[in-house]
């Protein structure tokens, strides 16, 4: 267990907390929010057997215990589930409260399969979610292009043999190591950053240099015709190994430096004004 935190629904607490990099939630604070059972620890007991004889039978493989503090200030034990995990149990819970939560569900799964036969709503939709975030549109034409260069990047590794997470991790530090002189990690650091996407609190010139370093990159592997990590990592040493030196010339011409450590809510006074370069 890395961290733990609550969050807040009508009053009342779910303890939550990061494992494996992702949040995890108390199932039975869940339960005693959604049922207002006086024994939620039984409720869970019961659904549990439901779950399972509704075939949902991986559930028990699903679920992770960890230790939180409970009122007496000592740390026990309790069943906890990821997002995906946890929305699969409130499907299951019959109250009345769960239902707006039901109804958002099916809303956000119809999106998810209109978006699939049509791509272009997913772009919309992510402008949209931008707009509201208060980033400005100019902003947003320049993050909506990084999506489609950074995409068109990893659809190349993939194709290329690179087969896991971390692989795909260091291929990408690679690349951000040559243009800024630091690993994602570092970066994230430098802005104050937690599990936020880093490209979210890049400004115009950090955006515009993160995609001349992949779109290098992606050129370079498609003219060499790498194959394999190894030479799929060369490629992506050298490609921001270019933006690094564009970066340093921008630097030497300027007399300031681009890499930044103001993020989203800096740059913009909480998020009002939209990020500038």
């Amino acid at each position: 267990m890395e961290e733990s935190r609550l969050a807040i629904f009508e009053g009342k607490r779910i303890r939550k907390t990061i494992h494996n990099n992702e949040w995890w939630f108390s199932i039975i604070d869940i339960v005693e929010v959604l049922t207002e059972s006086s024994i939620p620890k039984r409720y869970w007991s019961d659904l549990k057997r439901k779950l399972v004889k509704e075939g949902y039978s991986e559930l028990y493989e699903k679920i992770v215990q960890l230790k939180f503090a409970a009122a007496d200030g000592k740390f026990y034990a309790t069943d906890c589930a990821n997002t995906e995990t946890m929305f699969r149990i409130i499907q299951s819970i019959p109250s009345p409260k769960v239902e707006p939560l039901k109804r958002w569900l099916a809303k956000v799964g119809k999106e998810r399969v209109d978006e699939i036969e049509d791509p272009q709503l997913a772009m919309d939709r992510m402008k949209e979610l931008y707009e509201k975030k208060g980033y400005p549109k100019d902003w947003i034409d320049k993050r909506m292009r990084g999506i489609a260069v950074r995409q068109d990047l990893t659809d190349e590794w993939n194709n290329r043999g690179v087969q896991t997470n971390r692989e795909y991790a260091i291929l990408t530090n690679e690349i951000m190591q040559g243009a800024f002189d630091l690993n994602v990690e570092g970066y994230k650091k430098l802005k104050k950053l937690e599990r936020e996407n880093l490209r979210d609190h890049m400004n115009d010139i950090e955006l515009i240099l993160t995609m001349l370093a992949e779109a290098t990159t992606t050129k370079l592997t498609r003219d060499r015709d790498s194959k394999g990590f190894v030479p799929l990592k060369k490629d992506a040493n050298d490609g921001g190994a270019v933006a690094g030196r564009t970066r340093r010339d921008i630097e030497k011409r300027s007399g300031k430096k681009v890499v930044s450590s103001e993020n989203f809510k800096e740059l913009t006074g909480g998020g009002k004004k939209g990020i500038k370069g």
